[in-house]
Protein backbone atom coordinates (compact mmCIF):
# COMPACT_ATOMS: atom_id res chain seq x y z
CA UNK A 1 0.00 0.00 0.00
CA UNK A 2 1.31 3.46 -0.86
CA UNK A 3 1.29 6.55 1.33
CA UNK A 4 -0.60 9.64 0.17
CA UNK A 5 1.53 12.68 -0.52
CA UNK A 6 -0.03 15.38 1.65
CA UNK A 7 2.90 17.70 2.37
CA UNK A 8 6.19 18.55 0.60
CA UNK A 9 8.98 16.02 0.81
CA UNK A 10 12.55 17.33 0.33
CA UNK A 11 15.56 15.27 -0.67
CA UNK A 12 19.12 16.19 -1.62
CA UNK A 13 20.76 14.61 -4.63
CA UNK A 14 23.93 15.04 -6.67
CA UNK A 15 23.80 15.58 -10.43
CA UNK A 16 27.14 15.78 -12.18
CA UNK A 17 28.85 16.37 -8.83
CA UNK A 18 26.68 19.41 -8.03
CA UNK A 19 24.24 19.30 -5.08
CA UNK A 20 20.52 19.81 -5.81
CA UNK A 21 17.37 19.81 -3.71
CA UNK A 22 14.32 17.96 -5.01
CA UNK A 23 10.97 18.86 -3.49
CA UNK A 24 8.07 16.54 -4.21
CA UNK A 25 4.70 18.04 -3.29
CA UNK A 26 1.05 17.37 -4.06
CA UNK A 27 1.35 20.05 -6.78
CA UNK A 28 4.43 18.66 -8.54
CA UNK A 29 8.23 18.46 -8.58
CA UNK A 30 10.66 21.32 -7.92
CA UNK A 31 14.41 20.88 -8.58
CA UNK A 32 16.83 23.65 -7.56
CA UNK A 33 20.56 24.03 -7.06
CA UNK A 34 21.43 23.71 -3.40
CA UNK A 35 21.17 27.11 -1.70
CA UNK A 36 19.08 28.67 -4.48
CA UNK A 37 15.38 29.47 -4.76
CA UNK A 38 14.72 29.38 -8.47
CA UNK A 39 14.91 26.17 -10.43
CA UNK A 40 12.92 23.83 -12.61
CA UNK A 41 9.32 23.13 -11.71
CA UNK A 42 7.05 20.47 -13.17
CA UNK A 43 3.40 20.24 -12.21
CA UNK A 44 1.72 16.83 -12.10
CA UNK A 45 -1.15 18.11 -14.27
CA UNK A 46 1.31 19.14 -17.01
CA UNK A 47 3.10 15.81 -16.81
CA UNK A 48 -0.10 13.79 -17.16
CA UNK A 49 -1.59 15.96 -19.93
CA UNK A 50 1.54 15.92 -22.08
CA UNK A 51 2.16 19.66 -21.69
CA UNK A 52 5.46 18.85 -19.99
CA UNK A 53 6.79 17.16 -23.12
CA UNK A 54 5.78 20.15 -25.21
CA UNK A 55 7.43 22.57 -22.77
CA UNK A 56 10.59 20.45 -22.71
CA UNK A 57 10.81 20.47 -26.49
CA UNK A 58 10.27 24.23 -26.60
CA UNK A 59 12.94 24.90 -23.96
CA UNK A 60 15.38 22.63 -25.77
CA UNK A 61 14.84 24.43 -29.08
CA UNK A 62 15.26 27.83 -27.40
CA UNK A 63 18.48 26.68 -25.75
CA UNK A 64 19.84 25.46 -29.10
CA UNK A 65 18.96 28.78 -30.73
CA UNK A 66 20.76 30.69 -27.97
CA UNK A 67 23.86 28.51 -28.42
CA UNK A 68 23.85 29.19 -32.16
CA UNK A 69 23.61 32.95 -31.56
CA UNK A 70 26.50 32.83 -29.06
CA UNK A 71 28.64 30.70 -31.38
CA UNK A 72 28.15 32.91 -34.45
CA UNK A 73 30.59 35.72 -33.38
CA UNK A 74 33.18 33.13 -32.35
CA UNK A 75 33.01 31.44 -35.75
CA UNK A 76 33.40 34.78 -37.50
CA UNK A 77 36.47 35.63 -35.39
CA UNK A 78 37.94 32.18 -36.00
CA UNK A 79 37.52 32.56 -39.75
CA UNK A 80 39.57 35.76 -39.69
CA UNK A 81 36.82 37.99 -40.95
CA UNK A 82 36.03 41.19 -39.21
CA UNK A 83 32.50 42.28 -38.51
CA UNK A 84 31.46 45.25 -40.58
CA UNK A 85 31.78 48.51 -38.66
CA UNK A 86 28.65 50.50 -38.16
CA UNK A 87 28.35 53.23 -40.74
CA UNK A 88 28.17 56.71 -39.26
CA UNK A 89 24.85 58.43 -39.69
CA UNK A 90 24.67 60.71 -42.72
CA UNK A 91 23.83 64.26 -41.81
CA UNK A 92 21.58 66.15 -44.21
CA UNK A 93 23.28 68.96 -46.10
CA UNK A 94 22.39 72.44 -44.94
CA UNK A 95 19.97 74.22 -47.24
CA UNK A 96 21.57 77.10 -49.10
CA UNK A 97 20.15 80.44 -48.10
CA UNK A 98 19.58 83.21 -50.53
CA UNK A 99 21.29 86.45 -49.61
CA UNK A 100 19.01 88.94 -47.91
CA UNK A 101 17.76 91.74 -50.15
CA UNK A 102 18.83 95.19 -49.11
CA UNK A 103 16.20 97.92 -49.12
Amino acid sequence: MTTKLEKPLKRELSIGGDPYTLTISPVGLHLVSKGRRKGQELRWVDLVSGEAALATALNASLARAAEVRRAAPAKRAAAGTKPKPATPPVEPKAAKRKPAKSR
